[in-house]
């Protein structure tokens, strides 16, 4: 091939690799230009757009507009039912606030090119693979370019998941004391978000702030239950529902719920302790055990091969 097209391929992937690593790194949702009109508001002499736009770096003037570019032509051609669905999963993720629908896929489709380029140029021009093979790894590298950020994705959400597990039961425990010692519910809730920074503490702010503006209780908790999708937190809030419209002591339901997550907490790690034998058993037989075997067996094959009695080799 071409010495010029080789270098354009791999100038190529070098640009798409900086728009994903920039794409990942733009998790703000501050606006720069805001933030350099507060550093420059106190000035005597005000500054002009054109000064604040010069003052911007490179990233944020060109790499951050051409991937946000990408991540909307990305958003014409998809479907919308699957940008339903990759918002669903951001929100289970709890990234709403720095990642949209459009932009994980403009990330996918950089992602794609990149690693399909990258792949491309590995396999035909530093390997020695054929075109058949060079092919099929090219193709590879593209599909893994393209379900890498789900696979993220995916990760996050269950790592959200965990630590809601986690948390709730002490979440549950601060909120009975404070219930039990005379505080309303929701102050309940605020000094869960005010004490904590977690997934549960961010959710119960979320929730305060929906019932501030008008929403009703029982659906701003129906809703935060949807967001996490946690069989666990989907009980706590079906039960209080449930004690909101018959009349009952949310206390007396706070102290049953966190009594009985504390048990599940508790069963939860007796299983992974009784799962962990079995778990071992694979690094064991195929880690552990040959070289104890070597170890202790080595030096008597030697013996046995010096003396003659295994036969010459």
């Amino acid at each position: 091939m071409d010495p010029i097209i080789l270098i354009l391929l791999i100038a190529a992937a070098l640009l798409l690799g900086g728009l994903i690593v920039v794409g990942y790194s733009d998790r703000t949702d501050a606006d720069p230009l805001e933030k350099r009109l507060a550093q420059y508001g106190d000035r005597e002499v005000p500054a002009s757009l054109e000064e604040i736009e010069l003052s911007l770096s490179t990233r944020e003037r060109v790499i951050i507009p051409m991937y946000r570019a990408l991540a909307r032509f990305a958003a014409k051609f998809t479907p919308e039912n699957q940008m339903e669905s990759v918002r669903r999963q951001i929100e289970l993720a709890g990234k709403t606030q720095s990642m949209e629908p459009a932009v994980f896929f403009g990330q996918r489709i950089a992602l794609t090119i990149g690693m399909g380029v990258g792949a491309f140029v590995l396999f035909f021009f530093f390997t020695n693979w054929g075109a058949v093979k060079g092919t099929l790894g090219t193709i590879g590298g593209a599909v893994l370019g393209y379900y890498l950020p789900l696979l993220q994705l995916k990760s996050q959400i269950s790592r959200r998941k965990e630590a809601i597990i986690r948390a709730l039961p002490d979440a549950l425990d601060l909120l009975t004391i404070c219930v039990e010692a005379g505080l309303s519910f929701e102050q309940a809730m605020g000094k869960v978000y005010e004490k904590w920074d977690n997934e549960i503490a961010i959710a119960f702010g979320r929730v305060l702030q929906e019932i501030q503006l008008g929403k009703r209780r029982s659906d701003a908790l129906r809703d935060m239950s949807n967001r996490m999708d946690v069989p666990d937190v989907t009980t706590f809030v079906a039960a209080l529902i449930q004690a909101e419209q018959l009349g009952v002591s949310i206390a007396k339901v706070l102290r049953i719920q966190a009594d009985q997550m504390r048990v599940k907490r508790r069963q939860r790690a007796q299983e992974k302790a009784q799962q962990a034998p079995v778990k071992m058993i694979i690094p064991m037989v195929f880690l552990i055990f040959p070289s104890i075997w070597i170890v202790l067996l080595g030096p008597a094959v030697v013996i046995l091969l010096e003396s003659g009695v295994l036969g010459s080799f």
